[in-house]
């Protein structure tokens, strides 16, 4: 068997060669192709290492028409991608589960709407197999271009256009029970003896908003419109919804805010008024994000998601769908059904 020369590229006849196998059958393991012993697998495997063979990108694009990187789309500016934790939890979970499919994770960020024409070109441009995003609003262009483009897409969150339309039957998507968890959190702050209970929202052109607002009302349906303020999902947000709240009613003795940030801001403005958490007020947040829940002072009650396995089985969706396995549909097709996972309480010092 011939070796390579010192400093050269080793090809992948070079691999076929060292294996003792035709060059055909060298490409269908190279390329993850079907239809070859396992014997001859292991020696092409074996080959690949000794020689250090690395595929060619362009030409094992050809024979299989894949990249190799799937798109991730996160529907929001810059400033709040890495300033809030929830963020890097769903795209670590993300790049654990492509890592394991030895697929590139490429990251795409919507800083004002004309980006949208930029991403749909990036799409339509055969440059990723598929895409995952997160963070939508309610008016997001993005469902409507992958539909449009029949790019294969999971979805973080159930997006805003599945409510009430056609439309939505079939989308594959990955949220937390928001409007459970919710519920869960008002009905412990009620079992402590609250009565004037708020709630902080977030910005509600997302589901996830809206299905926790629900979620409140379920559990506080007499609740009159001064126990509600709508923040964004930030301190700053948090802590302004905080003193509208306060302003219109002094009595409040509970909050659920929609998430950590925003409890982490409403904990703020409580304490400038004089008011002691949870003495005076008990105060819930949402999402149990590392480390903001445990760092408050006091550590926060909240409401856990489990982040980084939601942007895990988001991965597992698409490759599944792109791979036609057991966890997707065959390529171009939508999955059936959407994956709800579980919330639970998490108790701290704060209620």
């Amino acid at each position: 068997m011939t070796e390579p020369s010192p400093g050269s590229r080793p090809t992948l006849e070079a691999v076929a060669e060292h294996a003792g196998v035709s060059r055909a059958t060298a490409s269908r393991v190279v390329n993850g192709g079907d239809g070859v012993r396992a014997h001859l697998v292991d020696r092409v495997r074996t080959a690949i290492r000794e020689l250090g063979y690395v595929p060619n990108h362009a030409a094992r694009t050809l024979v299989t028409r894949r990249t190799g990187a799937v798109a991730v789309i996160i529907a929001e500016p810059e400033i709040r991608i890495f300033s809030d934790p929830f963020f890097s939890r769903q795209v670590r979970g993300i790049a654990k589960e492509l890592t394991a499919h030895d697929t590139q994770l490429v990251l795409l960020l919507v800083e004002d709407r004309g980006d949208y024409d930029r991403i749909e070109r990036y799409l339509a441009g055969g440059h990723v197999d598929g895409a995952l995003a997160f963070s939508l609003h309610t008016d997001d262009p993005l469902p409507a271009i992958t539909r449009r483009i029949g790019m294969p897409t999971v979805f973080g969150g159930r997006p805003g256009w599945t409510t009430g339309t056609g439309e939505g039957e079939g989308v594959a998507y990955v949220d937390a029970d928001n409007r459970g968890g919710a519920r869960e959190a008002v009905r412990y702050l009620l079992a402590q003896g609250r009565r004037r209970i708020a709630h902080i929202a977030g910005p509600l052109d997302q589901t996830s908003a809206a299905d926790r607002l629900s979620g409140y009302r379920d559990a506080l349906a007499a609740a009159g419109p001064e126990l509600f303020a709508e923040g964004d999902f930030t301190p700053a947000g948090g802590a302004r919804a905080m003193a509208e709240l306060l302003d219109r009613d002094a009595g409040i003795d509970a909050v659920f805010a929609g998430n950590d940030l925003m409890a982490t801001g409403a904990l703020r403005v409580l304490r400038e008024s004089g008011r002691t958490v949870p003495g005076d007020v008990a105060l819930v947040g949402f999402d149990d994000a590392e480390p903001v829940a445990e760092s408050a002072d006091p550590p926060l009650t909240t409401v856990r998601q489990d982040i980084e396995g939601m942007g895990r089985l988001m991965a597992r969706l698409l490759m599944g769908r792109l791979n036609g396995g057991p966890d997707g549909a065959p390529h171009g097709r939508t999955t059936p059904d959407p994956v709800i996972t579980a919330t639970a309480l998490v108790r701290r010092a704060s209620a």
